[in-house]
């Protein structure tokens, strides 16, 4: 089977490290397509041994682009086109109706429940999703939480297949020799109190509101991996707080990494810390939160789709906490209280491995192209 993926970006983002890592255990013969930004993430696809094509893109109305992707579609001979993302979904479905593949499956990756790739939503935005959805053969959702969504959105439930994120979990497994090791590189004495978090640096992901815990808890030292707009307001806050010695933010963390890195791979990042945050009100599934339950950490979470659509006991180490700041810091300080000890990883992390994912996929498309009968859910 040849498989043509079309997604808006590939900087460094939720998505676009999800499709690399899916593509690692797809047994197909894939080939990408990016409509904008032939970042950091495409040349991990290409060291991986995916051609990828950047279309360039000039904007949202950049109408130009569609014959352009239509002609890639034409000549490709694939037997299937998956799209990654708002502006990649709409130009998508599309362009491989005009390219004549017939056979299109979406992911929505970033459906919230008030903004969509970190935009509010808008009837319009709505409007157009709808209109090309139907030209798809069906939308794949990261979580049951989206696939309500959808279908509150008016995405008719049975074009709706559940395919949830996943992670490499056996990288994740903790390594005393990395926490000590990386600890040392960022400068972090041994017997430090961390408080992590993963993240782009926007405002939905609301990390002001973590380095001003971190600041009202003076033990504490917040290690906050991302980059973004916020980033030098982020360390203003910290500057604001009397905290700016505490709040350390070495940038973005490509997961995998390059051949060629030299730093911390996220393992090792997440090895360093004692607890894991999450203070996005809104999310679309949560993987950071499920790696970091993988790498052994407690991980406090305001909203989390992965972990809230399973039952407690498969995620004992993750709970969800209150937006205000002052719940963060008497929920960071009973962990620092506790004192608790690197957990096993749980069911949780077993449940989201991406060999799972990569194979409930690959059925959606041997159903999609053949016919054949879908793995029971």
């Amino acid at each position: 089977m040849k498989v043509l993926h079309i997604i808006t970006g590939l900087g460094i983002g939720g998505a676009e490290q999800q499709l690399r890592l899916m593509l690692r255990h797809l047994p197909v013969r894939s080939e990408v397509v990016t409509l904008t930004n032939p970042g950091p993430v495409a040349r991990g696809i290409e060291s991986d041994g995916f051609p990828v094509t950047h279309l360039g893109m000039a904007g949202n109305r950049d109408l130009g682009a569609l014959p352009r992707l239509a002609g890639i579609v034409r000549r490709g001979g694939y037997d299937l086109v998956h799209t990654h993302l708002y502006r990649a979904c709409v130009y998508g479905r599309m362009a491989a109706r005009l390219g004549g593949v017939r056979t299109v499956l979406a992911t929505e990756h970033s459906l919230g429940d008030t903004q969509i790739e970190g935009r509010p939503l808008s009837a319009s935005t709505r409007a157009l999703y709808l209109a090309t959805e139907r030209l798809g053969t069906a939308t794949v959702a990261v979580s049951p939480s989206v696939a309500r969504r959808l279908t509150a959105w008016g995405v008719p439930a049975p074009r709706i297949e559940v395919v949830p994120n996943g992670i490499d979990r056996a990288r994740f497994g903790f390594d005393e020799d990395a926490r000590r090791m990386t600890r040392k590189l960022l400068d972090l004495p041994e017997d430090a109190f961390v408080v992590g978090g993963v993240g782009r640096l926007a405002p939905g992901k609301r990390f002001d509101r973590l380095v001003r815990a971190v600041a009202s808890v003076p033990e504490a030292r917040l290690l906050l991996v991302g980059d973004g707009g916020e980033r030098e307001r982020l360390l203003a806050v910290a500057r604001e707080c009397g905290a700016a010695d505490r709040v350390l933010l070495p940038g973005a963390c490509e997961d995998p990494p390059p051949a060629d890195s030299t730093g911390p791979d996220l393992p090792s990042l997440l090895a360093a810390m004692d607890v894991f945050v999450s203070t996005s009100p809104d999310e679309t599934f949560g993987l950071a939160v499920v790696e970091a339950l993988a790498a052994g950490l407690p991980a406090l979470y305001v909203a989390c789709p992965a972990i809230d659509d399973l039952a407690p006991d498969e995620a004992p180490g993750a709970r969800r906490v209150g937006r205000s700041v002052p719940e963060l810091v008497s929920a960071l300080r009973g962990i620092r209280d506790a004192r608790l000890a690197r957990l096993p990883q749980p069911a949780a992390a077993r449940r989201y491995d991406i060999a799972h994912s990569a194979q409930q996929l690959l059925s959606l498309y041997e159903q999609a192209v053949h016919g054949t009968p879908p793995l029971p859910k």
